[in-house]
């Protein structure tokens, strides 16, 4: 014939599949359906001729990796057509003192090529041996936690610098969502992969470090269209996230109030709609009656349109809220009290600093997003006046725009603020691109012009001479949220900003 042709074999000796290729290469079918867990591979293993004694070449060993099979086996075909040696390669398990998964010669383990009927190996003891292998490296990493490991990868055509940072705080948000951090993958291209976003050997390699690490989740720092969720969802079986699923993710897991549950859902379910898929064609439905004879509507179109309708539904609910929020806004401006919000990039500090004020319970922890429902409490100015201080959603860079688009409801009532806090985490050493986040975000939801108070918070994390520095620099004040005697200074200037003059001693913080 002179096509390679193919066969893939369960554990247990049968024929699963029979394909014939071409005679340069083969075309294995979708494996998605086959059962595969962390740590094991799929339970196939294949074999498939090469008609010109070429050894394992760059697609055989993508296929190895991409679809976890046990082994793969390529089988030298002579003129005659009888086989000549058979060259068998299989992943191997992370070696220690390999923290990045090592070579190719590492990452794939090559045996001796033999005659058919000189094989010696028992590959059922093999393949049990190294999935074992694999299951005890997955323990290795916090062994009695049973959260759901991640691998982060980023593709960046910029520097690396940036991607590493960025890259960094995309780790505290796996962290903050409940995920525990194995490794973390960087790609520097001159142009993003259209299909996959990475190349398709990145690609390979990202998923071989997964089979080693044992991971359960890969976490990409950009936003995948949706072609590339279903290219990279055929390739493997983990469960492949991006930075914009991340976020909603974590509102999903903070929001309390019906406000925020509402907007964390609407903001779910615009992101999810281009990318709803279904590989199922036999969910198909006929329907009968005028107009409908044939084929009907599918599962997924119906989907689709329920998504649709929701979204509707929540967009109608949210509006009413807005109408809500705006009653409460005016009797605000008819008792003529000031209203201070604090802004800042997330995990500043801003819940610790209502808290301190105003002697509040907000809840305050450190990680990203730990508060998400905007809330306000009064608090009394050393002289004497009241003012309405408001603790809003931190800001981060690249925030997704259906997350914006849902929160802007919230985000409207800064706009009533008379000042804004702004308040930065100085101990980052990402302080700078930070403010510049926070001013470009308030740029873009036409806030800019609201007179605002830069405050660096965390000052007993950063040595005096340097905080100095940086207050000099940027005409910002130092605070500690935690301890309530470094915010005397920070109410005079409140006082001064909104226009009060402070006379006398500051008296002590109180709401």
């Amino acid at each position: 014939m002179h096509r390679q042709v193919g066969v893939l074999v369960d554990r247990k000796g049968r024929i699963e599949y029979v394909v014939v290729g071409d005679a340069r290469q083969i075309v294995w079918p979708n494996l998605r359906r086959i059962r595969t867990s962390s740590g094991r591979f799929c339970g196939l293993r294949c074999l498939h001729t090469h008609l010109h004694g070429e050894p394992f070449t760059e697609e055989d060993l993508t296929d190895l990796a991409l679809l976890r099979l046990d082994v793969m086996a390529i089988v030298e075909v002579t003129d005659s057509g009888a086989p000549a040696r058979v060259h068998i390669a299989h992943l191997m398990p992370a070696q220690p003192g390999d923290p990045d998964g090592g070579s190719v010669t590492s990452r794939f383990q090559f045996l001796e090529p033999k005659p058919p009927g000189q094989l010696g190996v028992n590959f059922l003891e093999l393949i049990e041996s190294l999935e074992e292998e694999l299951a005890r490296n997955r323990r290795l990493v916090h062994p009695q936690d049973e959260r759901d490991r991640a691998l982060l990868v980023s593709v960046t055509t910029g520097s690396l610098a940036d991607a590493e940072e960025s890259l960094e705080e995309l780790r505290l948000l796996s962290e903050s969502a409940g995920l525990i951090v194995l490794d973390t993958l960087v790609q520097r291209r001159k142009e993003y992969d259209p299909k996959f976003l990475i190349g398709r050997g990145k690609l390979r390699e990202v998923l071989i470090r997964a089979l080693q690490l044992g991971a359960d989740v890969i976490v990409f720092d950009q936003n995948l269209t949706p072609g590339q969720v279903r290219a990279i969802t055929a390739a493997t079986d983990l469960k492949i996230l991006d930075r914009t699923q991340l976020i909603l993710d974590i509102f999903a897991q903070r929001a309390h109030s019906r406000e925020g549950k509402l907007q964390v859902e609407l903001a779910q379910l615009r992101y999810l709609l281009p990318r709803l898929t279904d590989a199922d064609t036999g969910l198909s439905r006929l329907t009968g009656g005028i107009g409908g004879r044939g084929p009907g509507e599918t599962k997924l179109e119906m989907d689709r349109r329920r998504i649709r309708d929701r979204i509707r539904h929540l967009e109608e609910q949210i509006e009413a809220l807005r109408t809500d929020w705006e009653q409460r806004r005016q009797r605000r401006r008819r008792a003529q009290i000031p209203i201070v919000s604090i802004v800042g990039y997330t995990n500043a500090g801003k819940s610790t600093l209502l808290n301190t004020l105003t002697r509040s319970c907000v809840l305050a922890e450190e990680r990203m997003f730990a508060t998400l429902d905007p809330t306000s409490r009064r608090l009394r100015l050393p002289n004497g006046e009241e003012i309405i201080l408001s603790d809003t959603v931190g800001f981060i860079r690249r925030m997704p725009p259906d997350v914006i688009r849902a929160f802007r409801a919230t985000l409207e009532e800064i706009a009533d603020s008379d000042l804004l806090i702004h308040l930065v985490d100085a101990s980052s050493p990402y302080l700078e691109q930070h403010i510049e986040v926070v001013e470009r975000t308030l740029r873009e939801l036409h806030l800019g012009d609201i007179p605002r108070l830069l405050v660096f918070n965390k000052s007993d994390l950063v040595a005096p001479e340097v905080m100095r520095n940086l207050c000099r620099s940027y005409g910002a004040l130092a605070i500690s949220a935690r301890h309530a005697e470094t915010l005397g200074e920070l109410l005079r200037r409140l006082a001064e900003e909104l226009g009060r003059s402070v006379e006398g001693p500051v008296v002590s913080v109180r709401a």
